[in-house]
């Protein structure tokens, strides 16, 4: 509980910085100015849009099934916010304490879909039921290489706890010398980067890019937005959604960009602890990973489980302003053709690095 009253606030917060920098990177990239004319340098832009969204009428067509239109959109960020509970902040702060944190987070990913195929069906739009209908058909396409490649990672941590996943990538659990070539150095000892899973498990580092492909797809960005294709379905599956209810919406969209990006960091890029190495002659001390219990450590375990998780989603958003839309075929076709033998591959390689090198 929480760590939910953590997130909430924090939430809400980020989202509107979020699209506050998702317009100014959008204009970079394009070669545009992006806000500029509320406050200074746009920074009230945000704050504008918020309240034309709580002055906006929300309106329910005649046609639709007024129930589940209103429901749609508070499910969907409550499935998605209620799966920030599991999350590990810093080495203390664990979030909810259970032994198959990951199975849960992916369920609530999963239902996540449900809410956006319950919005688009019952607006009773023919434009929102195709974006509902490609949505649900993409997640399903797409959460089998997103499994395969977290399962990829429980082989090796051999849990489904996310805060033990996170503390196992910390000092002393990297691969044996011999094995990164670098005989008569004790790499054990430099913790950083070289503990994280995506370095003590070769094999992983193909799992994370395709764990990053594939939360693209479970998050609707571009290129594999086609559930929201503007140009196509007018706004896909919240078409007739106005007002605040479109708005909590967009605050799902944004918070599930960061929970899948927290979720990378957590199973492949160390969670918590720091990229900087204990290496020799450098004092472990705040370089690393701050003094240990006191709340100095927790300041430093928490700047950098989301100073890593805002560059993944940075990253979506640089992906979104420079690579075109594709058609739904071809975001199928790569799903089963490409991405899910790659995925059974990669699992298969874990597992041989696992069983028979380590």
């Amino acid at each position: 509980m929480s760590t939910l009253l953590f997130y909430l606030p924090f939430l809400l917060l980020f989202v509107l910085a979020l699209g506050y920098f998702e317009r100014k990177i959008a204009a970079f990239i394009q070669d545009r100015l992006g806000p500029t004319e509320v406050g200074y340098g746009g920074l009230g832009q945000p704050l504008a849009d918020l309240l034309k969204l709580l002055q906006k009428e929300s309106i329910v067509p005649t046609t639709a099934d007024k129930v589940l239109f209103v429901m749609a959109p508070f499910w969907i960020f409550t499935v998605v916010f209620a799966a920030f509970a599991v999350l590990p902040v810093t080495h203390a702060w664990r979030g909810a304490s259970t032994a198959t944190g990951v199975l849960y987070l992916l369920a609530m990913a999963s239902l996540e879909s449900v809410g956006v195929f319950v919005a688009g069906w019952s607006s009773n739009n023919k434009y929102a039921r195709m974006g509902a209908i490609r949505a649900l058909m993409q997640f399903m396409a797409y959460e089998i290489p997103l499994g395969l490649s977290v399962l990829s990672v429980l082989i090796v941590s051999q849990t489904l706890d996310l805060q033990a996943i996170a503390v196992q990538q910390g000092i002393g659990t990297s691969l044996p010398a011999y094995l990164l070539g670098l005989k008569g150095i004790d790499v054990t000892r430099w913790g950083g980067v070289f503990t994280w899973n995506i370095v003590k498990m070769p094999p992983l580092l193909l799992a994370y890019a395709l764990f990053f492909v594939t939360s693209l797809a479970a998050c609707h960005r571009a290129p594999f937005d086609l559930p929201e294709a503007e140009s196509e379905l007018i706004g896909g599956y919240h078409t007739e959604y106005s007002g605040l209810r479109w708005a909590w919406m967009m605050l799902a969209e944004y918070s599930m960009m960061l929970l899948m990006g927290l979720l990378g960091v957590v199973l492949f890029l160390g969670g918590w602890h720091t990229p900087l190495p204990n290496l020799p002659g450098l004092p472990l001390g705040i370089w690393t990973s701050g003094f240990p219990g006191t709340w100095v450590s927790h300041l430093w375990a928490g700047y950098w489980l989301f100073a890593k998780a805002l560059f993944v989603v940075l990253l979506q958003m640089g992906i979104r302003w420079t690579f075109p839309r594709v058609r739904f075929d071809q975001v199928m076709s790569l799903c089963w053709q490409r991405l899910t033998p790659a995925a059974l591959l990669t699992f298969l390689m874990t597992l041989w690095w696992k069983l028979l090198i380590l």
